[in-house]
This record gives structure tokens, sequence and C-alpha cells, in this order.
């Protein structure tokens, strides 16, 4: 009786290497491609990265992500790749404590004025030239005419309609600009 004796083959190193660095370059390509299709957005801002940091005792940039399980579960995915578990309403009352007493960073500031900022543009059909971060300043133009200043002190909006001269303060950008005698933007 002849029996058939079956082995196998090896496959060079050198080929599974190839192979290997082929599957990769496939993946960072699907990946690129399915990026430039469908961008993924990052839910979490830096403040909320520093609240939940806060919260659970580790540095902002070790927070990946966050999502709600079933409603009741809060998990926080860590960069380092662990997740941790926490009651919903328990986290709720963290954030809510921890926002109360969390200083708004001066770049934080400056995003939240130049959105307050644009919106009020918006609303009197007026553009902005380059802002001056550091003092939170620009000049407004309306049909490429110059119509003033504006900017913000602390939490005070101010606006005057000439290099120099007094200063016309309000709460909001909207009401300074308004001070300048600008009417609002009649949609056509």
């Amino acid at each position: 009786m002849n029996y058939a004796i079956h082995t196998q083959q090896a496959i060079p190193t050198s080929s599974r290497d190839e192979q290997a660095t082929a599957q990769a370059e496939l993946y960072t390509h699907i990946e690129t491609q399915a990026e430039a299709v469908a961008p993924t957005q990052d839910p979490l801002n830096a403040r909320d990265r520093r609240i939940i940091g806060e919260i659970i005792e580790v540095q902002p940039e070790s927070v990946r992500t966050i999502w709600i399980e079933g409603g009741i579960t809060v998990w926080v995915q860590l960069v380092g790749g662990g997740r941790l578990p926490f009651d919903r309403d328990w986290f709720a009352t963290r954030v809510a404590q921890v926002k109360a007493t969390l200083p708004e960073t001066p770049r934080e500031r400056n995003e939240r004025l130049s959105n307050e900022l644009e919106e009020a543009c918006t609303v009197f059909g007026l553009y902005h030239g380059e802002i001056n971060w550091l003092s939170f300043s620009t000049k407004l133009y309306q049909d490429g005419r110059f119509v003033g200043f504006v900017g913000c002190n602390k939490e005070e909006w101010y606006a005057r309609p000439r290099q120099y001269g007094v200063n016309r303060v309000a709460g909001s950008a909207k009401d300074v600009i308004a001070s300048l005698g600008v009417r609002t933007a009649v949609a056509a």
C-alpha cells in the first residue's frame, strides 16, 4: 500500500514581510479614504477634556472620547487604551461642579469672543479685519467702508468710530456695534 505524505511548504520570510507591509499600506489607504469621505469629528474640545481630566484625575490629553451607554453609564476612553465607567448622574453632578470652578483659558476666551463677534457681524452685515488676539480688537467694515473699531476688555465690549476717541461700552458685541449707528442687515 502506498501512502502519500503531505508536507507543508514554508513561505519565505521576505514574502511574509512584503505581504504584511502591503496589508498595512492597504489599511492605511482605506482609513485615509474613509476619513476623506466622512471625516470624524472630535466630540470633545479642550475645555471638555480639562473638565473630564479634573474629574478622573488624569492629564486632559489622555482623554480620547466619552459616551453614554444605556442612558446609565458614562464611559471615558483613554488614549492609552483603558476605559473607565461612571454613573451618569454622579458624572453630571461632578461636571457641573468642575465647570463652576474651572477658569477659562485665554484661548477659550478668545474663541468665545470670536464666535460672539462673528454672530454680531452677520446680524449687521459687517466683516472685520485681522483680530489682535492679545487685546482682542479689530476694525469693522461694511461694503468696503470702515465703520469703526471694536474689542473686548475683561468682559466688557467697547467700540469707537475712529482710531482715537471715547469708547462706547456695552455688555455684548451686538449692542456695542449698534452703538456705532450701524443698522441690522436686511435680507434681499
